[in-house]
């Protein structure tokens, strides 16, 4: 509990500077973060850092639903960095993009027409260009969009509030536009297999306090976030081999199946497709929390979801998962814009 109250104080201020134009907040020496961060930066070189072009999977999910009714598709942009786009698996159909359309359109009962604009090596402050290209096409906005960002402003120094300042406002022009907006949050930069102590305390340290603050700037920006940090902590560090690709960077497609699932029930929830009984259970600790207290829990429990309430207070929920159907052939030429 201190811990996470340090890190909530911490998040908070990291959001405040956001949103004053301040700078970053330390959270270490300036020198020996530079010092471990470089050694991050070595380790993706050691294991790989797979520089292999993403598969690209835009195209109709679900094609068969708009033959039942005549409604139209639903949209579905993501944006952010290689784990957006996919790297490290080679099929369309093992991306998350492509298993999150899927499950949309299993849930919806409609066709998901989706457009992926992700960078791999992007920084947070890439997606301002992603979110131009997104909206470029008045007649093509999105119902939905998921930003997956974080990893890259670590291991490049860019300082926390800098980082947070890009995602808020990138989340608030989406929202404008009239997207719902949910954001995976910074993954846990401590599982990577050739990280060692000292350096893997430092590097889950910096991920979980960017993670927190990241979610108090989405909140107060109008989107919803899904913790991936711890997510992707225990259960690629139990089974490194299963949920790690080939470069042991990236995630593997069983890797990225288990981001995906944590991360449908927010999206069908954010559209009104998640089963309203589905009420806080105060058992599991969920319930209402001070934003930046709930920021600083859900950096520390993967697969938990924070939403805005009334100010300033958020609301924390473990959605139960659900397993993903398989992603059917996209059909490229059926997506407008």
């Amino acid at each position: 509990m201190p811990m996470t109250m340090s890190r909530a104080r911490v998040a908070r201020r990291i959001a405040t500077a956001a949103a004053f134009g301040g700078g970053g907040v330390g959270l270490l020496g300036v020198a020996a973060v530079g010092v471990l961060l470089t050694e991050v930066r070595l380790a993706r070189r050691t294991v790989g850092g797979s520089s292999d072009i993403p598969p690209c999977a835009d195209g109709r999910y679900g094609a068969a639903f708009g033959h039942r009714n005549d409604r139209p598709p639903l949209r579905l942009g993501f944006l952010g960095d290689s784990t957006a786009a996919g790297q490290g698996v080679h099929r369309p159909s093992q991306t998350p993009g492509a298993l999150l359309a899927s499950g949309l359109a299993a849930l919806s009962e409609l066709p998901v027409d989706f457009r992926n604009v992700a960078l791999p090596g992007a920084q947070s402050d890439d997606l301002a260009r992603q979110v131009e290209l997104m909206l470029a096409d008045d007649n093509a906005t999105p119902d939905v969009c998921v930003i997956m960002i974080g990893a890259n402003d670590v291991t490049h120094r860019m300082a926390p509030a800098q980082s947070v300042r890009h995602l808020a406002e990138a989340v608030r022009r989406l929202r404008a536009a009239g997207c719902e907006v949910i954001v995976g949050t910074c993954p846990d930069l401590g599982t990577i297999e050739p990280v060692y102590q000292p350096l893997r305390w430092v590097a889950r340290r910096l991920s979980r306090q960017l993670a927190a603050a990241q979610t108090i700037g989405v909140i107060e920006s109008g989107g919803r976030t899904v913790s991936l940090g711890d997510l992707l902590g225990p259960e690629f560090e139990a089974r490194p081999r299963e949920l790690f690709g080939p470069d042991n960077y990236h995630p593997s497609a069983e890797g990225y199946a288990t981001a995906a699932m944590a991360v449908l029930p927010t999206l069908c929830a954010s559209l009104g497709l998640w089963p309203e009984e589905e009420r806080p259970e105060p058992a599991r600790g969920e319930g209402l929390l001070p934003v930046e207290q709930a920021a600083a829990e859900a950096a520390s429990e993967g697969g938990t979801e924070v939403t805005a309430s009334r100010a300033p207070w958020a609301l924390l929920k473990h959605r139960r998962r659900r397993q993903l159907p398989e992603p059917e052939p996209t059909d490229p030429s059926s997506v407008t814009g």
